[in-house]
């Protein structure tokens, strides 16, 4: 039987010529031989797989050969280049530093750079994962690595740049590799697929290429399995049961029921996903990527950051002209909420199924806070702010009716004030729960469309010839004094403490200012201020009402005491406290400030 040769090895490069999708470091490399500029010690690093011990043993072989071409290539034909590609060369060492970390190895391959190279210009020493090397074997490498022979040249090769000492950083030129880019990877799979006689779909590669996260050697040993596994014929489904990935089909059923709201048949798709064993977190994770896709298929001019296979392309514009930017970006930061959730969640079925049930009413929702005059508040409740849930229709603007206050505990409005003349939101819910009986329901007890809402909102906005009556600072202050209270007898004296230092003033015709003078106070109300102004727009029935918090620093209130020492205070006890003073005289004692 004849012995088989993994892809990794036997497609490995020969010369920089081959090397995939590092460029920059092959031409360096290429013109530092040409024009005679080689450094003695070189140190690769990057993540693994891209090629780094794969560069130092062409660099190897080149430096070495004996008719090197003009381009800075080696000649495969010499006996140098020969002895190498059989691995015969007496030129060329590697060490695993992984396994051979201890001085005594280190001491032992210094005692060999004493001998020069035999029939070469140069003896090359290769030394993998450096990084693990102890600090005394660092430390007894440093001297042969600053001042090496003029034959020797040293290339250290590591995955983990972090760790190397700054003292062997210094003395080696650095050369960083980056991760190979999804396309190389392709093209790459689809030469070895023409080698190998190999019939391979763009669509599966596409997945091979993905899953290898940037690593070629992992790239190719996934496409060896999936060789064996389909024996030679690599389909798209086949390769999606084998690296276990979620198919895009499923994503864009979900897109469509988001769509249409169809709650029903996105929960179905989504146990038919889980019931393959895929997780929740990763059915959240592909949904944010393919969302991103579809937010990069909206401008042509970032289609390069698109890594999908061209034959869906098509498809990924045709919904990305379905979607709106704002949604699309209410989505993102939707699911990226949901993500946290569902990691601190303990029924997390649940938490992924309510982030769907989100979506479906998300469009919903943008379109209407748009119309609403509070929407840029509504809309930023909704991306960051996933805890209120005070509105009790899926994203529907309910009319609150105006309360009669009791005599004496809050101002009374005048009679020719009209009550609740508009639609109002007081916050975005996370959870979706219709309430039958609440207004804006249709007689059949279904949630009402968005085109009977606008209507709604419209007909709220036609003028009116009732003329309120001016805000006053008595109303508002009267309002103010009974929220305080309403602090108090719910614990939080704290906050109420800092209401009753505020300074407030009405600004015509419903806009109220408070002035605070220092920064924490200034906190403490800016996290109350929805809650202050939702309060004093039921009670005032102004539905408008604008509330600002200030900052004003230089400014002191008058009743504000300047802070005493603790001598100061000792006398002013003394002054009220006589006896303490004649304590203090009799016992001879003395105060320590």
């Amino acid at each position: 039987m004849e012995h088989f040769l993994v892809s990794a090895r036997k497609y490995r490069p020969q010369d920089f010529a081959s090397v995939v999708g590092q460029s920059h470091i092959t031409t360096t490399l290429k013109n530092a031989i040409l024009q005679k500029q080689l450094a003695h010690a070189f140190l690769f690093c990057g993540p693994r797989g891209v090629g780094k011990t794969t560069c130092a043993r062409i660099l190897a072989k080149t430096i070495n050969c004996e008719n090197l071409r003009p381009d800075g290539e080696a000649c495969n034909q010499c006996a140098s280049c020969v002895a190498f590609n059989q691995g015969t060369s007496f030129n060329i060492h590697e060490l695993d530093a992984a396994s051979n970390n201890s001085v005594d190895d280190i001491r032992a391959l210094v005692d060999q750079v004493r001998f020069p190279p035999q029939g070469a210009r140069y003896k090359t020493y290769i030394i993998d994962e450096v990084h693990m090397l102890s600090t005394a074997a660092f430390n007894a490498f440093l001297k042969t690595l600053e001042e090496p022979p003029s034959y020797a040249i040293f290339i250290l090769a590591t995955t983990e740049k972090h760790k190397i000492l700054p003292t062997i950083l210094s003395r080696c030129q650095v050369f960083d590799f980056r991760r190979i880019t999804l396309h190389d990877i392709v093209h790459h799979l689809q030469g070895i697929c023409a080698k190998e006689q190999v019939q391979a779909e763009e669509e599966a590669l596409h997945l091979i290429a993905q899953k290898s996260e940037g690593c070629m050697r992992d790239a190719l040993s996934i496409f060896d399995t999936l060789v064996s596994f389909t024996g030679g014929h690599i389909t798209y489904q086949q390769a999606l049961a084998h690296l276990n990935m979620l198919n895009v089909e499923y994503y864009f059923r979900l897109m469509e029921s988001i769509h249409q709201q169809d709650i029903a048949q996105t929960l179905l798709c989504l146990d038919e996903i889980l019931q393959k064993g895929f997780d929740g977190e990763n059915v959240l994770e592909g949904m944010a990527e393919f969302l991103r896709d579809l937010m990069v298929c909206r401008d042509e001019k970032l289609t390069a950051l698109l890594d999908i296979a061209q034959n869906f392309r098509k498809r990924y514009a045709e919904m990305a002209q379905r979607c709106s930017l704002s949604w699309l970006v209410s989505a993102l930061a939707l699911l990226q909420d949901a993500e946290v959730q569902y990691r601190n969640s303990r029924n997390k079925r649940l938490t992924l199924e309510i982030a769907f049930i989100k979506l479906c009413y998300l469009q919903q929702a943008v379109q209407l806070v748009s119309d609403v005059a509070t929407g840029e508040v509504v809309k930023k409740k909704l991306i960051h702010e996933g805890a209120s849930t005070r509105l009790r229709a899926p994203f529907q603007a309910v009319p609150k009716p105006t309360t009669i206050p009791k005599p004496g505990s809050i101002p009374s409005t005048s009679p020719s004030v009209k009550e609740n003349p508009t639609p109002y939101v007081s916050s975005v819910t996370t959870s979706i729960r219709p309430v039958l009986s609440e207004p804006g329901m249709t007689a059949s007890g279904k949630l009402p469309t968005l085109e009977t809402l606008k209507k709604d909102r419209q007909t709220s906005r036609q003028p009116t010839d009732t003329v309120q009556v001016p805000l006053t600072l008595q109303q508002v202050q009267q309002c103010w004094d009974h929220y305080i209270a309403l602090l108090q007898e719910k614990g939080q004296h704290a906050l109420a403490a800092q209401l009753t230092h505020a300074r407030i003033g009405v600004m015509p015709p419903e806009e109220i200012q408070v002035t605070t003078w220092n920064i924490v106070q200034f906190r403490f109300l800016e996290e109350e201020r929805i809650h202050i102004a939702e309060y004093l727009k039921e009670k005032l029935a102004r539905p408008g009402l604008v509330m600002k918090i200030l900052l004003e620093e230089q400014e002191t209130p008058a009743d504000t005491q300047s802070v005493l020492t603790p001598q100061q205070q000792f006398e002013q006890l003394k002054m009220h406290y006589p006896l303490i003073a004649r304590l203090q005289d009799e016992l001879d004692l003395e105060v320590d400030y």
